[in-house]
């Protein structure tokens, strides 16, 4: 038995759930989102939660019971409170700004990198070395968030690149003499 898939999510205030056959879509104060299940599985939603049930005991429906489940909890989390991911910069000369709908980047290449934000997606840069990439679909934004970092990935020398907040840069020892 799964235990992700076995607890219901709660929906919170202000969040709208519609549910016609597979499709799951949310509407909430930072937008509207749609996920589409796979038919072994049964959506049901009772008062003020979502529960998510496999229709039969095979081993398909018992493997995306929970990987559905929590599809739907990053559904009703995007639209009522959204996601975020944090990139710190590391290097000498190496800053991001915001510039109209483009993040630019000088990450020490001979040109700056210039990044088009995608709809859905907002990103402010808080300093010159921190960027803040937030938005109601989870997916979106981790990938915005893996685009950005691919630029310049951290070094293990020095540790320059682009990392997540909180990433630990596993550092190597340098030449000895």
């Amino acid at each position: 038995m799964s235990r992700v898939g076995s607890s219901p999510v709660t929906v919170p205030d202000g969040t709208d759930i519609q549910i016609t056959g597979q499709m799951v879509s949310a509407k909430g104060k930072l937008g509207e989102l749609a996920v589409e299940l796979p038919s072994d599985i049964e959506v049901t939603q009772d008062d003020g939660a979502i529960v998510v049930m496999p229709r039969s005991t095979s081993k398909r429906a018992r493997m995306v019971w929970g990987t559905s489940r929590a599809l739907v909890n990053n559904l009703v989390t995007g639209v009522s409170e959204g996601f975020t991911k944090t990139l710190e910069i590391t290097g000498v000369g190496y800053r991001a700004a915001v510039q109209g709908k483009n993040l630019n980047l000088q990450l020490g290449f001979s040109h700056d990198v210039n990044f088009p934000i995608p709809e859905g997606v907002t990103i402010n840069c808080e300093g010159q070395t921190t960027v803040v990439i937030s938005g109601a679909d989870k997916q979106v934004v981790g990938q915005v968030a893996a685009e950005i970092r691919s630029f310049r990935k951290p070094e293990p020398y020095k540790g320059k690149g682009i990392k997540y907040a909180g990433e630990q840069i596993i550092r190597k020892e340098g030449k000895k003499k």
